[in-house]
């Protein structure tokens, strides 16, 4: 059983400001001298993706996002939530 300590939120969205840069948030890695500022400027920005990764599979999962986001940097544009789930489907906690 997987508890909600054992896994890690996260969000992929796209800047809302003029140059629409994908970024990834951590919630849960946040902490208090960083967490106003980091989820104030998620907020501002188009959720693309949003999810839950197990944290026995986190560094995977991570270097998983960081490639999507480079992809999606380059391009230009955002993958789609079952192109992204596909790849995480090994990380992802229910």
């Amino acid at each position: 059983m997987i508890f909600e300590s054992d896994k890690t939120m996260f969000e992929i969205y796209r800047e809302g400001d003029f140059n629409k840069k994908f970024r990834v948030i951590y919630f849960t890695e946040l902490d208090e001298h960083n967490k106003e500022a980091e989820i104030n400027h998620a907020l501002l920005g188009d959720p693309i993706f949003s999810g839950f990764l197990r944290d026995d599979m986190k560094s995977q999962g991570r270097e998983i996002i960081e490639n999507l986001i480079k992809e999606m940097n380059e391009s230009g544009e955002a993958f789609g939530e079952n192109d992204i789930s596909e790849r995480l489907k090994l990380c992802l906690s229910e």
